[in-house]
């Protein structure tokens, strides 16, 4: 019986990981509810990391969500939106940066390191190809090796 209750005890708890927060106040119109949602998927989280604000559970979160709502109600496209939103917290905001001088980079950055590693792995393996082919031994050599190998054999 004692086990039966943990269990139920521990399926009761496990259902709460999947709870999500709903905002108290969403827009009467499906269709503008939708279109908030659909520009909040493109928004970042400023206080979670890669995480858009539909997704996250965080105050500031919850007020961008609210921006987002009074700026749809306002009558601003979404692309209004967004610029609205940049301009009040800059490109980090967006998810998908725009590709401009400051971001080049950080575009760029993926390319670069691929290019980089490559040329690595090309010099290593040319190194490799150089320094794989060997001098066969001399006869001088291999009396020298042989009486190395007889003196180490007899100690």
């Amino acid at each position: 019986m004692r086990m039966f209750a943990a269990f139920i005890i521990w399926l009761m708890m496990s259902f709460s990981v999947l709870a999500v927060g709903v905002d108290e106040v969403r827009l009467s119109d499906p269709a503008e509810e939708a279109r908030a949602q659909n520009i909040m998927k493109q928004l970042r989280c400023l206080v979670c990391q890669n995480q858009s604000i539909v997704d996250s559970d965080a105050g500031l979160a919850k007020d961008l969500r609210i921006i987002v709502r009074e700026r749809v109600i306002e009558g601003d496209d979404d692309q209004q939106v967004l610029t609205y939103m940049t301009s009040r917290y800059g490109d980090w905001v967006l998810l998908k940066p725009p590709f401009d001088g400051a971001t080049i980079v950080l575009w760029l950055s993926p390319f670069l390191l691929l290019m980089i590693g490559f040329f690595v792995i090309y010099k290593n393996q040319t190194a490799r190809k150089t320094t794989g082919n060997s001098v066969p031994l001399s006869a001088e050599e291999k009396k020298r090796l042989k009486s190395l190998l007889k003196d180490k054999g007899n100690k």
